[in-house]
């Protein structure tokens, strides 16, 4: 590995919270000296999210072994992974009259075919689903844990418990066809809406409208490259995605 000059498209002060959150840790495990400062794990963690860079390719850019790069991420992303909010976290403050939006991804995996529970038929690839709750501006509010890829949006909704919490405070849930069925509080839009009269089709576009910024979540989610194409065990897929959601959601200003 021949190590070059980079640079890392994320503020200065994101890196330096998450270094002060690696310092508190270090404190706790009575664990003061590291080959690397706070803040430079704090960096070839972030490089190691933004750009999917493999631990071999970190681990020579910032000088320490592949082995010793993994422990760097793996006890960063436990540290800000414990900072991203839970469910009824998120949707404090919302209440009747308030609406969200609901819908699924495919975090993409590097799996064989063989792997059933893995592979999506809607999206022709092996992954694992992971929901969103956004704000009606596309603001994520929660990410919910990564279930195998074949998992229907609506199963998941309803084991990770969103469309009970939100039937619960009378929160109104736009969400796309998949989650036809759900009930309660979920609206979706309606089916062979041209064979319908005029105001389901009106429905249907007002629907489309409100629904749409919802994407922007997903989008900020996944300009984080390492969620294009997920490299690790499925099983730190979550880690992974609450590490995230918690540097989104992160204030740093102060």
């Amino acid at each position: 590995m021949v190590p070059y000059p980079s640079t890392l498209d994320v503020p200065h002060e994101l890196v330096e919270h998450v270094s002060w959150l690696v310092y508190t840790r270090r404190r706790e495990l009575h664990s003061p000296w590291r080959k690397l400062s706070c803040f430079k794990q704090a960096l070839l963690t972030l490089a190691h999210l933004r750009k999917n860079e493999t631990y071999a390719q970190v681990g020579a850019g910032f000088g320490v072994s592949v082995a010793t790069a993994w422990r760097y991420v793996d006890e960063t992303l436990e540290v800000l992974a414990a900072w991203a909010p839970g469910l009824h976290e998120a949707l404090v403050g919302l209440g009747e009259g308030d609406f969200v939006i609901v819908d699924g991804t495919l975090i993409p995996t590097d799996r064989i075919k063989a792997d059933e529970p893995y592979y999506s038929q809607k999206h022709k690839q092996h992954g694992m689903n992971v929901q969103v709750i956004a704000a009606p501006d596309g603001t994520p509010l929660w990410f919910s844990r990564a279930t195998p890829g074949r998992t229907h949006d609506l199963t998941a909704a309803r084991a990770h418990g969103i469309v009970q919490a939100c039937l619960t405070r009378q929160i109104l849930v736009l969400a796309d066809r998949a989650y036809q069925g759900a009930g309660a509080t979920v609206r979706t839009p309606y089916y062979h809406h041209r064979e319908q009269p005029e105001h389901y089709q009106q429905f249907n576009r007002d629907h489309a409208r409100l629904r749409a910024p919802g994407e922007r979540a997903f989008a900020q989610l996944k300009s984080w490259r390492l969620l294009r194409r997920a490299r690790c065990s499925t099983r730190r897929i979550s880690t992974v995605v609450q590490a995230i959601h918690a540097l989104l959601t992160c204030d740093y200003s102060g």
